[in-house]
């Protein structure tokens, strides 16, 4: 197996290359979760890997509350499967939560406000209520607990580590908070053995193949909780060397000759990129720059062909129409040019919205 070999399979096993899935829960169930801080860029991230979808479809599966948004792997926002939130949460919030000990007392936030929060917002929101987070912010303010700064962000996302709320369906262009309890159907508890071997068979069957050390940075796990996860689930597994380095990978992944010549858009964030510690199989160093600027942990849509990123793209509306452009790392060819004109007019019709030609 070559370095570009890994690229190609990380597009198979993601369904990039060969979306199967029908249903958005089972795209973001396969995967563990999808990164999802850019809302917009997640959906598509979701369509893309289905084999017919619109925006409106994943929009739907959300408000139907079989896909849900919280902050999940590395305390990050993540779309994650309705059935697989608690556990997820549980197993991984913990150590988010004692890392974050030292901001909270920076914050002046202490245990006795945090429960007082807890009790004010659960009130607000018990019976199906949702707030806004201007809303939820104006509730805290009132009753004289401060959200400046970054003080109101760090509530909500504590409360949502803590399984007390997470995101429910949008208010127009709104998000909106719900009480965990409420909005998802109960689920039997996993254990903690359980649930480490369930992320790491996941993570390496959708994502492989992949590291020890990627899995560790995509899951925020400490390094002996993800090593004994990936020992557990190595019976589902295949391992495999590339230049001393060892990859793990599902049993059955297709022959990388699957992989189309046609080009695929992916969003910012996109876990084809954003879920490795090392992207060099998929993004030459040289051009990383182009896709991570600044490397603060911004990631740019970028333009993938066969595994490979080659440039990166932008939106744009006007007049009822979207108009998609390209910046390049090179000229393309014109096979090429023609595979980003079906890969922009794939993603204007996930969007239902015409696409315009940008010259």
């Amino acid at each position: 197996m070559l370095l570009r070999d890994i690229a190609r399979r990380r597009l198979l096993n993601q369904r990039i290359a060969s979306p199967t899935h029908k249903a958005p829960s089972d795209v973001v169930a396969s995967l563990g979760g999808i990164q999802a801080q850019d809302y917009s860029g997640a959906l598509w991230a979701i369509g893309l890997r289905l084999t017919d979808a619109t925006e409106a479809d994943i929009k739907k599966a959300i408000a139907d509350r079989t896909v849900i948004r919280t902050w999940a792997m590395r305390g990050t926002l993540h779309f994650v499967a309705a059935a697989d939130a608690r556990w997820i949460l549980e197993l991984l919030a913990p150590r988010m939560i004692a890392r974050s000990l030292g901001r909270n007392r920076q914050l002046e936030l202490t245990t006795a406000k945090f429960t007082r929060i807890e009790k004010i917002l659960a009130e607000a929101l018990q019976g199906g209520q949702t707030l806004t987070r201007d809303a939820a912010y104006e509730l805290l303010e009132r009753a004289r607990i401060s959200t400046s700064g970054q003080r109101g962000m760090h509530i909500l996302w504590h409360l949502a580590q803590q399984r007390v709320i997470c995101f429910g369906a949008h208010a127009d262009k709104q998000p909106t908070f719900v009480l965990l309890d409420e909005w998802l159907p109960p689920v039997k508890k996993r254990e903690r053995d359980e649930a480490l071997a369930e992320l790491a068979r996941r993570y390496f069957s959708s994502h492989g193949p992949a590291t020890l050390r990627d899995f560790v940075w995509w899951s925020g796990l400490n390094v002996s909780d993800a090593r004994a996860g990936l020992e557990m689930a190595s019976s589902h597994l295949v391992e495999q060397k590339v230049g001393g380095t060892v990859y793990w990978t599902s049993h059955d992944t297709p022959a990388t000759r699957q992989v189309s010549t046609g080009m695929n858009l992916l969003p910012s964030f996109d876990e084809f990129l954003v879920a490795y510690k090392d992207r060099s199989a998929s993004l030459d160093p040289r051009h990383a720059p182009k896709i991570t600027p600044g490397g603060n942990g911004m990631f740019m849509p970028a333009v993938v062909h066969q595994g490979r990123v080659v440039g990166a793209w932008k939106r744009a509306f006007e007049k009822n129409a979207v108009v998609i452009t390209a910046s390049f790392f090179a000229s393309p060819k014109k096979s090429e040019a023609r595979a980003f004109a079906n890969a922009a007019d794939r993603y204007s019709q996930f969007l239902g919205v015409p696409l315009k030609n940008s010259d």
